[in-house]
């Protein structure tokens, strides 16, 4: 079904909950009210049940608490977690100029290729939403590392509150935001005292966890991806339309078991018996597909110009690499590897393909040894973990308020000013700022549309 009836049908039934939830709540402040009006000992001295966690704002549902001691622990590590956060800003302010360097440099190339609004310029692309953004599945896998990037994000904004001795009113879930965030409530009084990297440091915690737990789960995607065996066997991943395999409706994938009868148990076996062959020639493939052996007549071809001309039959095969995949996971600790893994969901390309086995149920699982039972749950959980914390954390970077970038931008803003005596271009320029990168963002999104009418 269409994407958009699904966002309807959950709309729908979160409208229900909630109503509901609002009812039961609502009852129960009457009826405590009652209980405290017949009572000598106040309205503190009754226990709290779970409705007292429930609020709302606005139509948003959420569930928090007030018992945030916990947080107190970690002023112990306070200079270590200082110095982290520090770290972290400086890697939140390069990566602020470079995202928005990036946002200008898409707006302009959209002006060149105007490209079609489709597929990641799709409105239910736009956001990461698993199961509607195409792109995310809506797989425990996936799940898990959405409400994990959540949690570790706003956990960093909560400890360097109380790092920065700054209150912590109370933490708890918004339901139903995107489709379920977390928060953490700082006390507003007490943090409009702090002022210069105090809160920055607050603010660029968040982000900073995003990126470093995304880069180690990155790392650790690597080294574990290691660890597997691919197999020899000839696995046919793809046909060249209009050649022999293709019009012998050869299937994908499927793993070549014999050449005229004869076994083969690798892609160079099959090359050694095809040698001898000439277009023209007939050849029977005896394939292994979904657990089933059948076999398929082709009649060769000749081999086209742009793979260099040659004497023998050409079948019109292409195999799948798992050694070449793995090379290229083993390589993907750099720069322009890391550009790469982050286009993995949506890359159409063929290097972008063979590694979607690393985000993906895909049929070329099958063609590796796993080295142990749940390597690709955990492979895939890792991957999403490192993807959409990364991504997060990127985002979160923009010098856009909202966003903690935002929030990191205007602090600064305020106090290299204040400094310069200029106080009063403060907020001038930090809107500026921000208005031009919400342009930028609804320039992304809606020039394909605009560029096509």
């Amino acid at each position: 079904m269409h994407w958009l009836f699904w966002v309807v049908l959950a709309l729908f039934l979160y409208t229900m909950a909630a109503g509901y939830i609002y009812l039961r709540k609502a009852a129960h402040e009457r009826e405590k009210a009652d209980r405290v009006a017949f009572s000598d000992s106040g309205p503190g001295a009754e226990e709290r049940s779970i409705w007292d966690a429930v609020v709302f704002y606005g139509p948003i549902l959420a569930i928090k608490t007030e018992r945030v001691g916990f947080l107190d622990r970690f002023t112990r590590y306070g200079p270590v977690l200082r110095a982290y956060a520090t770290l972290g800003v400086v890697m939140v302010a390069i990566i602020s100029v470079g995202i928005a360097a990036m946002l200008f440099l898409s707006v302009g190339l959209t002006f060149v290729f105007r490209p079609e609004p489709t597929g990641i310029y799709a409105p239910q692309n736009i956001f990461l939403i698993p199961g509607i953004n195409e792109y995310v599945p809506s797989t425990l896998a996936v799940w898990f590392a959405f409400i994990l990037t959540v949690v570790i994000h706003e956990w960093g904004h909560g400890i360097l509150c109380r790092v920065e001795n700054i209150a912590v009113r109370s933490m708890g879930a918004l339901i139903a935001v995107i489709p379920i965030g977390f928060f953490v409530e700082p006390d507003e009084q007490e943090l409009e005292k702090v002022q210069g990297m105090p809160k920055i440091r607050m603010f660029g915690a968040g982000i900073t966890n995003n990126i470093v737990l995304g880069a180690i789960c990155f790392v650790a995607l690597v080294l574990l991806f290691g660890m597997v065996v691919p197999t020899g066997s000839p696995v046919i991943a793809g046909v060249y339309k209009n050649y022999s395999a293709w019009d012998a409706g050869i299937p994908i994938p499927s793993v070549i078991t014999a050449v005229d009868s004869v076994p083969v148990a690798s892609r160079d076996d099959v090359s050694a018996i095809l040698n001898a062959t000439r277009p023209g020639d007939r050849v029977t493939l005896t394939l292994k597909s979904d657990g089933e052996a059948r076999d398929y007549t082709l009649v060769l071809s000749e081999w086209p110009a742009e793979l260099g001309r040659r004497g023998s039959g050409f079948m019109g095969i292409s195999y799948y690499d798992g050694a070449l995949v793995k090379e290229s996971v083993r390589q993907s600790l750099s720069f322009p590897g890391l550009v790469r893994f982050l286009t993995i969901p949506f890359d159409p390309g063929a290097a972008g393909q063979a590694l979607r086995v690393l985000a993906f149920e895909t049929p070329e699982t099958r063609f590796y040894e796993e080295p142990f039972f749940g390597f690709w749950g955990l492979v895939h959980t890792l991957f999403w973990c490192a993807w959409i914390n990364i991504n997060v954390g990127i985002f979160n970077a923009l010098p856009m308020v909202p966003l903690d970038g935002g929030y990191i931008l205007k602090e600064g803003v305020e106090r290299l000013f204040s400094r310069w005596g200029i106080s009063k271009y403060a907020v001038p320029v930090v809107s500026l700022v921000s208005s031009l990168m919400i342009v930028m963002l609804v320039a992304l999104v809606s020039l394909p549309y605009l560029l096509h009418i």
